[in-house]
């Protein structure tokens, strides 16, 4: 299985890269290197199922990469695990924010790396989307131009809100989201909503899609996701 993920390593110490590159491709993975973020945008990233991405390099940070990715339809989507020597709450946070699906603070041990590069990929490569409109987890269908939910077969009422949170966290399963972060994107410029206002949508949402809420992990501290099993 391992054999189609094409993995970028982007950090500037060359030795490390090597490293992980000979690690990662010894349990079949593709690994690409590149020691700048500069270096990095300019390759073709789109290709790419994960990034390994450190955080402390030259005139663009790793988090800086990341935000770009982000910002882009055509990257968006792709897996970013953060290497960094620094592991603050605060840093923690603000990669977690940024999108990142898991962290990792140096020094790490190898086997470390491959469990969570495996683990990483598990979770997002449960769900699959067609043509970026239909959103599919097991017996879960999110229509997104439909605006219809089913599982297994039969569709379920959500509210405007119940829908739009759900196909944020499916469109990027494994990402943590604040409360803020669903705040902005699903509330936009409203006004007086509260941070309760949003748990309460998440537990009715839960509720109408059954076994599958489950899926919709609270991160203390630090929000919601989507996690596969």
């Amino acid at each position: 299985m391992e054999t189609d993920y094409h993995i970028l390593v982007v950090d500037d110490e060359e030795d490390l890269c090597e490293i992980l590159k000979y690690n990662l491709e010894m349990e079949g993975y593709a690994v690409d290197t590149a020691n700048s973020a500069e270096e990095a945008l300019k390759m073709e990233l789109a290709r790419y199922q994960l990034l390994l991405l450190d955080v402390m390099m030259g005139e663009i940070s790793g988090f800086r990469m990341a935000s770009l990715l982000k910002k882009d339809p055509a990257t968006a989507r792709i897996p970013i695990i953060f290497i960094t020597a620094k592991d603050t709450e605060n840093d923690t946070l603000t990669g977690f924010n940024l999108g990142a699906d898991d962290y990792i603070s140096k020094p790490f041990s190898l086997k470390e790396v491959s469990a969570r590069v495996r683990a990483v990929l598990r979770r997002t490569a449960q769900v699959q989307t067609t043509a970026e409109e239909v959103l599919r987890y097991r017996g879960l269908t999110v229509n997104l131009p439909q605006k219809k939910v089913t599982i297994d077969g039969s569709e379920t009422s959500l509210t405007k809100k119940e829908f739009e949170i759900l196909a944020l966290l499916l469109q990027h399963p494994g990402r943590v989201f604040s409360r803020e972060d669903i705040l902005n994107r699903v509330w936009n410029d409203e006004v007086y909503v509260l941070d309760r206002t949003i748990d309460v949508n998440i537990t009715r949402l839960r509720k109408k899609i059954g076994t599958y809420g489950r899926q919709i992990v609270t991160r203390l501290g630090y929000g919601y996701c989507f996690e596969g099993e």
